[in-house]
């Protein structure tokens, strides 16, 4: 008799290798690894398409959805591939959303025994371009999906669309005008969908929303050459020295943001800081040192990370690092970056720089292209979709969920938000030691094993009774 413990054994068997389905989710993934689907390098525009057309169409189709591969809404971006598998319309809906593309290969910076392009297993841990980010986390997803249909004799009880684009990793370039154009036909009750790391390796996690990245650029141009720097060091203003001087006005040495004005006005919000309590924050791995003096005192670790803004200056640059040459040079260059979350106005932040960089004696610093990269996202920690996914995970994990307000990186969940208005409930299967935009990526087994069991038991929750009130 099909249940719901079976579903679950099905796609642990499928996970190890060990069943009827296939030769394991291992080498499902190593497929969809070897293809090189990068959305950063020219060149590769071919395996863009290739990933949905000739591995994610035949899967889902074979999984009874109805799929269609879409032209991006601009030229020049990854193709959006919707599906959808309609059973019952009295049945909730479920958006599932997913990117096939991946960052540059960086074939070359990989080390010994490892290629970007290629799967390769050592001790706890699968390497390879996507297998965190995103091809591996939105694979389970869709393996836990068939293994609750062969349980439960091709049925799952529920309706489910997908989304999955190939541009993500340029900035989910054409997403938005796509689900505004589609908004109809994409109509659901949640959005359940995997990206992103887990607060710590052994602890599953649901977040409601991202933060947001707002960009720009700092530049101090005194002239329009370099100058000898024995004719001219100490007599001319260096470029290099104000901008790093402004760099300084925005942010002490300890971290803290001095431009108050990027901070959300009330603090961390009472129902952020309720449901970050004790929420635990570590990389694990090869990941960063979490630096207990970074940072906005007062606040704990999670609520800095997942609570609140962060200024980090991702680039800079002052003559030529490769060939310096005796010369004051006649420019400096800061490429800056804020994380934000929802209590946050964007609007407000070119306007606050500005008039703090004048009010510290800064008039010469410009900023330039400023603008958001990808918007914050949240859904209340306590709604009813979260909730009950919450407690879907630990019924079958048997061990406590953590939910955070917003993840700490980016995804376009604001786009669905906005023109779809659904929840957001993210279940990432990564971790933040994972390296997924750098060489040696690589995905944990032991966490996407239990992810593959944790979706399981949310599909076949979903066509059960006991799922939140439908949308009217």
């Amino acid at each position: 008799m099909a249940s719901r413990e079976g579903a679950i054994a099905r796609a642990r068997r499928f996970f190890d290798g060990d069943g009827a389905q296939g030769s394991g989710f291992r080498d499902l993934l190593a497929g969809l690894v070897a293809i090189p689907s990068t959305a950063q390098e020219e060149g590769r525009e071919a395996e863009l398409h290739r990933y949905l057309d000739g591995a994610i169409r035949p899967w889902v189709e074979r999984l009874g959805f109805r799929a269609t591969i879409h032209p991006n809404p601009i030229e020049g971006f990854g193709p959006i591939l919707t599906a959808e598998r309609l059973e019952d319309p009295a049945r909730p809906t479920v958006l599932l959303y997913g990117h096939g593309d991946t960052v540059r290969g960086l074939d070359d910076q990989w080390r010994a025994g490892l290629r970007p392009w290629t799967l390769v297993e050592e001790g706890d841990r699968w390497y390879g371009r996507g297998t965190a980010d995103n091809k591996g986390q939105h694979a389970l997803n869709l393996a836990a999906l068939e293994a609750v249909l062969a349980e439960r004799g091709g049925r799952l009880g529920c309706n489910v669309k997908i989304v999955l684009e190939m541009a993500e990793e340029r900035g989910s370039r054409g997403l938005r005008e796509f689900v505004a154009a589609h908004a109809k036909e994409l109509a659901a009750d949640v959005l359940i969908a995997s990206d992103g790391p887990r607060v710590e390796p052994e602890v599953p996690t649901i977040a409601t929303g991202t933060r947001g990245s707002f960009h720009f650029d700092l530049v101090v141009k005194l002239r329009e050459g370099g100058v000898h720097s024995g004719h001219w060091g100490g007599l001319t203003t260096d470029p290099a020295i104000v901008l790093a001087h402004a760099l300084g006005c925005l942010m002490d040495r300890h971290g803290r943001i001095l431009v108050r004005g990027w901070l959300p006005a009330g603090g961390v919000p009472p129902a952020v800081k309720a449901v970050l309590k004790g929420c635990p924050v570590g990389g694990g791995g090869e990941a960063a040192t979490i630096d207990p003096g970074w940072g906005e005192p007062g606040l704990t670790p999670a609520e800095k990370i997942y609570g609140w803004n962060s200024f980090i200056v991702l680039a800079m640059v002052s003559g030529r690092p490769e060939s310096p040459v005796n010369a004051v040079a006649p420019e400096a260059r800061a490429h800056c970056q804020i994380r934000y979350t929802v209590d946050s106005d964007p609007a407000g932040f070119v306007p606050a720089l500005r008039a703090h960089l004048d009010a510290q004696g800064f008039p010469m610093v410009r900023i330039e292209n400023a603008g958001i990269r990808m918007a914050a996202s949240r859904t209340d920690p306590d709604h009813p979709w979260v909730r009950w996914a919450q407690a879907s995970m630990q019924r079958t994990l048997g061990k406590r969920v953590q939910i955070i307000p917003n993840a700490s990186g980016g995804l376009p969940g604001d786009v669905f938000v906005e023109h779809l208005g659904v929840p957001l409930v993210w279940v990432p299967h990564s971790y933040n030691g994972c390296k997924q935009h750098g060489p040696d990526e690589h995905l944990l087994i032991a966490p996407a094993r239990e992810g593959i069991a944790a979706f399981a038991g949310l599909w076949w929750d979903l066509g059960e009774d006991g799922t939140p009130p439908r949308r009217g």
